[in-house]
């Protein structure tokens, strides 16, 4: 897989519009920010709390001293992070105003500032030195990303050589029934509960249709390696509706 190969999912687009993936993304999540981490609880049943305790876990070998999370959202993982490696400074960096507000707000409630900083940024120019992190997460996000090479290319930059990536993605099942129920659930669940609970369509139709396009498993590691990554591999979580990729800069 080259590099400057565009990748299906970078082609999934919110809205019809000549505005780049960037700004779309941008914009999709400041619209559902306010109900975002409810809904979230409900698409996934609660079982995303899990998945994201089972990916920090990962780093209890080597705790980072500092970690940058991509894509942070609403600043669910980077909370999470800060009781699991509660020796680690977290830095948390999202392209949406929306979230990140809702996100310092939970920062804040939690009392964890002086541990916890949520920015404005963007995972294809990260505003970081070379080699400023001992670790990085993406928790859902890699599938927003503009270019998956690029954004995991600049992670690769910014971490520190023997640093450790972390990344969680929706991903589909290969088993039946799983399969054709994870199908009917992304088609039809999430647009109709997006829809009734928050009164927005075209982003929660966004959501399944990337998650559909993002690429999986073996794919996904080739994008790790090409990005300068080793030791790459994944781990499969709830049959396949989730997996974990990690690997070594």
């Amino acid at each position: 897989m080259k590099p400057n190969t565009e990748l299906p999912v970078e082609r999934v687009m919110p809205y019809a519009s000549d505005e780049s993936k960037r700004k779309q993304v941008a914009k999709t999540f400041d619209t559902i920010a306010p109900r975002y981490d409810r809904l979230n609880r409900v698409l996934s049943l609660g079982l995303d709390t899990g998945w994201r305790r089972s990916a920090l876990n990962l780093f209890a070998d080597a705790p980072p001293a500092r970690l940058l999370d991509v894509a942070t959202g609403t600043g669910d993982f980077a909370l999470l992070a800060a009781h699991v490696l509660p020796q680690s400074a977290i830095v948390g960096v999202d392209l949406s105003e929306g979230m990140l507000a809702a996100g310092r707000r939970k920062v804040a409630a939690a009392g964890l500032e002086a541990r916890i900083t949520l920015q404005t940024g963007d995972a294809q120019s990260l505003p970081f030195p070379d080699g400023a992190f001992d670790a990085a997460t993406v928790a859902f996000g890699v599938r927003n990303f503009e270019s998956l090479a690029s954004g995991l290319a600049e992670i690769g930059r910014v971490l520190k050589s023997g640093g450790r990536i972390v990344i969680l993605e929706l991903s589909s099942p290969r088993t039946f029934p799983l399969r054709p129920l994870h199908h009917l659930y992304l088609r039809y669940w999430i647009p109709l509960m997006g829809r009734l609970l928050t009164g927005h369509t075209r982003e929660y139709a966004y959501l399944p249709a990337s998650i559909e396009q993002v690429p999986q498993d073996e794919a996904m590691l080739e994008l790790l390696s090409n990005a300068g990554f080793t030791g790459c591999r994944f781990i499969r979580y709830a049959g396949g509706i989730c997996t974990c990729y990690t690997g070594i800069r």
